[in-house]
């Protein structure tokens, strides 16, 4: 049971559309005297649930110690602190770098998850990421860049499970994600790339891996991109209607579970 209320909140604002952050992410947002807002991927319609007064932060052009000075700062003076990330912030958030020097400092902190671009994708898709008989694995990863890769985790690999894969921060590097998914995959495996999903811009491609690559070149999509990758994708690349190979058990009337009988 939770004592008091935490001194800074970590809110996951979702992939774009400011409706999108939960209820709980907004009610912080509201109460909170201090905004530490990641402007380059947040829209600044969520700063509307603010308070009038409130003490706004845009962290993208912030490094670490500015922002943790910032919050910390902010608490010792008696505020409450919010501090917004786009998407869901457990996902290439970069949060545990922030939470350590405030654990140092005894400053309560909570996080509250978000709506990943992954999952906004898939909607805006109107897929299923699982699909019984076809996929019931989902993957989330990215390729190689600036950050380095676990080489038991390199996108190579990956595609041997042949599994869902919603690849994030990667579309720059389209043509090597490209290649190594063709270590895992066929050429003929459907591919959706998602730009800026949830914003009013938002916008799909949809191919194989035979010929996604040079979709993308000529869409000129260059960052703010999901990349999925997956046979559960066929429908969608197809065109051809909800695409079901076999229908799970959850309602299929011949099966029972605690809460419903056998019809």
């Amino acid at each position: 049971m939770k004592n008091s209320e935490p001194s800074v909140y970590f809110i996951g604002a979702g992939p774009g559309d400011p409706e999108l952050i939960t209820v709980k992410g907004m009610k912080a947002v509201e109460r909170a005297d201090i905004v530490v807002y990641a402007g380059s991927l947040v829209s600044e319609r969520v700063l509307d649930y603010a308070k009038k007064g409130a003490e706004i932060h845009n962290s993208a052009s912030m490094n670490l110690e500015e922002t943790t000075k910032v919050i910390i700062d902010g608490v010792k003076a008696g505020k409450k602190v919010a501090r917004v990330h786009t998407g869901d912030p457990s996902l290439y958030g970069a949060i545990l770098e922030q939470i350590a020097p405030l654990e140092e400092a005894g400053i309560s902190y909570e996080i509250i998850p978000g709506v990943s671009s992954a999952f906004a994708s898939a909607a805006y898709l109107k897929a299923e990421l699982t699909l019984p008989e076809v996929s019931q694995t989902v993957i989330f990863t990215r390729v190689e860049g600036r950050t380095p890769v676990p080489e038991k985790e390199r996108l190579s690999e990956l595609a041997k499970h042949r599994a869902t894969i919603c690849i994030f921060l990667s579309v720059g590097m389209i043509d090597k994600v490209v290649s190594e998914l063709l270590q895992g995959y066929p050429e003929d495996t459907p591919v959706a790339v998602v730009e800026r999903v949830s914003w009013p811009d938002e916008r799909a491609i949809t191919g194989t891996l035979k010929d996604i690559a040079q979709k993308i070149k000529d869409a000129g999509i260059k960052k703010q991109a999901m990349i999925i990758v997956g046979d559960v994708l066929k429908s969608v690349v197809s065109g051809q209607g909800s695409g079901v190979r076999a229908k799970s058990k959850l309602y299929d009337k011949e099966f029972e579970h605690g809460y419903r009988e056998k019809k």
